[in-house]
């Protein structure tokens, strides 16, 4: 039976004969249903229509769909000694890429920042021979499809290496968490934030929203929230989660900033 992917928001759902009736992550109010209805895709179609590509993105490696697919973020490489860590997670799964991973070092782990980015990570854990993917447990009920190598961790933070840590942060969802890679950006440290804090499109400035396709701000207390989780964090570059939408240096001046601004413009 085939495992269907949604097309608006690229979440894969459980093996099944029929798709499902409906996508959670589409009906709920922070994100929508395709004009033309809700349509799935088989997992096998899918890899008939798209490819992946790879390619550096400002000293990180790369991952992302072609064509462009669902919410068409990318996916991030971070390498470590004993094998990279995907940050966010993309629809697919190809052999090329998997031997592209492999070539880098393997795969040890998956962090995903919040549930509009799970996409296939249930294949990309049997891909690497079933590693641990770390999800906040507080966004638990946004799993489309359950696994056992989902790790679902609670309270602030989690470390996963001695150079990486994730960090709740909250945003539009409860458990939105951004990662820390203290060896990034050459020692300088980066903060790896997905849409929890979106890069805009300057790439000097952040935004903050609850819903971004509806327009729908987050509260000010929200945004404290996340500036507070950031705020000990050291680093220099901001990687958003679109290929290109990092700011390269002096970025926590920039996040401060932006903070800043943003609490301004809702008060």
């Amino acid at each position: 039976m085939p495992f269907w992917t949604c097309e608006q928001c690229g979440a894969q759902f459980p093996d099944s004969r029929e798709p499902p009736s409906s996508c959670p992550i589409c009906e709920d109010e922070r994100q929508f249903v395709n004009w033309k209805g809700q349509s799935w895709v088989a997992r096998e179609e899918l890899a008939k229509r798209h490819t992946l590509v790879w390619h550096d993105d400002l000293g990180i490696p790369g991952i992302g769909a072609k064509p462009n697919f669902a919410i068409g973020q990318r996916a991030l490489l971070l390498r470590e000694p004993d094998g990279c860590v995907l940050w966010d997670c993309v629809p697919l799964v190809t052999r090329e890429a998997v031997d592209y991973v492999q070539s880098l070092g393997g795969l040890k782990a998956i962090a995903v920042s919040h549930p509009h980015y799970y996409g296939a990570i249930a294949d990309w854990s049997e891909a690497f021979g079933g590693v641990p993917i770390y999800l906040h447990n507080d966004d638990r009920a946004w799993i489309t499809r359950p696994h056992r190598s989902i790790v679902l961790w609670s309270g602030e933070s989690c470390r996963l290496s001695p150079d990486i840590l994730l960090v709740r942060a909250g945003g539009h969802f409860a458990g939105g968490m951004v990662l820390h890679w203290r060896a990034g950006a050459e020692g300088r440290g980066a903060l790896l934030t997905g849409d929890i804090a979106t890069v805009a499109m300057d790439r000097r400035s952040l935004s903050f929203m609850y819903s971004y396709p509806n327009y729908i701000p987050l509260n000010a207390a929200s945004i404290h929230r996340i500036a507070d989780a950031i705020e000990p964090l050291a680093f220099d570059r901001i990687y958003g989660a679109w290929w290109g939408r990092n700011i390269a240096s002096d970025a926590k001046a920039a996040f401060s900033a932006s903070v800043r601004r943003y609490i301004t413009a809702i008060s």
